[in-house]
């Protein structure tokens, strides 16, 4: 009986070792995981454009002469701020000039032949009117006032004839005006130079509709800067003007700007390969910052639908598929379902599934992060 006694004291002591060991040397590892707790805040639902938007000027020209010829003057250079109206491109005008001299003296010289025709018209008159008091007299003949009132006749067509030689100079003289005036360029309005791609001295060409002739000033109105952006189909019905909007932009990284819907188009733009949108312009509420803006600029825009304050919220990375999450129950992971309502890139609403306080795992890059295991928390920030 000793014997036994014995034995069973060593097995129990194995036994017990051998737990021990389990519980601690052998024990598994917990997994370490990060958890964040269910708190209040803000919530927002958006929707963001499909396609990357574009920084644009209302009041863009590309401006060039409407005749040929050399360059003779280029008053100001890239980045000048100019006014309507100013000179921003003149080319030579040397003959056009002395075709309007020309015009002018032929204008004058008209002027003189009609004021002379029309001079001796009203001398014809006068002596007709002098041998009609003869000829009631019975001092000269008739034959005499006959020949008069041819002479007077003449003399009128004669006058009006010139009149209107007179009037072609005049308008020469305006054709030649207008011709000399296609030889300047100016400022159509308000703006920034943006780029000049001619110099003095260089042949300046026309750049006609349809023609691909590139223009050699482009002109921006630095206060008309917007942002056009394509919107999934989809989201046209929930996008009107007047909604707040965040705008992002790749030369200000990690920064977002406000702004406000303005327009949204009256048609679905259907291009081959590319998903319909429908495009919207904002413009941002910091008119100064925005009229430093480079078109042509990449941005991104985000409209605020609705937005709700003081709600439960979690972030929008720890929703699982299904609608569940992963909470700590003691030092076990639980997947529980939970009911949501707003929601976007960051947060997401929940209205039912969740306390406040609880902790949410955030660390769903594993495999081995799955209900059931048992975890190590670490907390992150909300």
């Amino acid at each position: 009986m000793r014997k036994w006694l014995i034995r069973l004291g060593v097995l129990t002591l194995l036994v017990a070792a051998a737990v021990t060991l389990r519980l601690t040397l052998l024990a598994p590892k917990r997994l370490a995981v990060k958890v964040v707790a269910v708190a209040r805040g803000v919530v927002e639902q958006t929707v963001t454009n499909s396609r990357a938007g574009t920084v644009k000027a209302r009041l863009r020209a590309h401006l060039s002469p409407e005749i040929g010829g050399r360059i003779a003057e280029l008053p100001h250079r890239e980045g000048d701020r100019v006014h309507a109206g100013d000179l921003l491109l003149r080319v030579d005008d040397t003959s056009l000039r002395a075709q309007l001299h020309f015009a002018q003296r032929e204008s004058e010289a008209a002027d003189g032949r009609r004021d002379q025709a029309c001079l001796a018209a009203d001398h014809a008159r006068r002596e007709l009117a002098r041998n009609r008091d003869l000829a009631e007299r019975k001092i000269i003949a008739s034959e005499v006032l006959d020949a008069l009132q041819n002479d007077v006749d003449t003399a009128d067509a004669a006058c009006r004839s010139a009149q209107a030689n007179a009037r072609r100079a005049e308008a020469s003289v305006s054709v030649a005006r207008a011709e000399l005036e296609k030889t300047v360029v100016r400022a159509p309005f308000d703006g920034v130079i943006a780029q000049l791609s001619i110099e003095v001295g260089e042949w300046g060409t026309p750049s006609p509709p349809a023609i691909p002739i590139e223009p050699v000033i482009d002109l921006i109105n630095t206060d008309s800067i917007y942002i056009a952006a394509p919107m999934d189909e989809v989201d046209s019905g929930r996008i009107a003007p007047g909604q707040p909007v965040r705008v992002t932009l790749d030369p200000f990284p990690g920064r977002s700007f406000p702004g406000t819907v303005v327009r949204v188009a009256p048609f679905v733009l259907d291009v081959e390969a590319q998903n319909r949108t429908v495009e919207i312009e904002v413009e941002l509420e910091d008119h100064d910052f925005a009229s430093r803006l480079l078109p042509g600029t990449s941005a991104d825009v985000e409209v605020i639908l609705q937005v709700r304050d003081g709600v439960l919220r979690i972030p929008t990375s720890t929703l699982l598929e299904g609608g569940k999450v992963l909470v700590v129950d003691s030092d076990r992971l639980v997947e529980r379902p939970v009911e949501i309502g707003l929601r976007n890139w960051d947060f997401v609403e929940i209205t039912g599934g969740l306390h406040e306080g609880e902790d949410v795992v955030t660390t769903l890059d594993r495999p081995e992060i799955k209900a059931g295991v048992k975890v190590r928390v670490t907390h992150s920030g909300p």
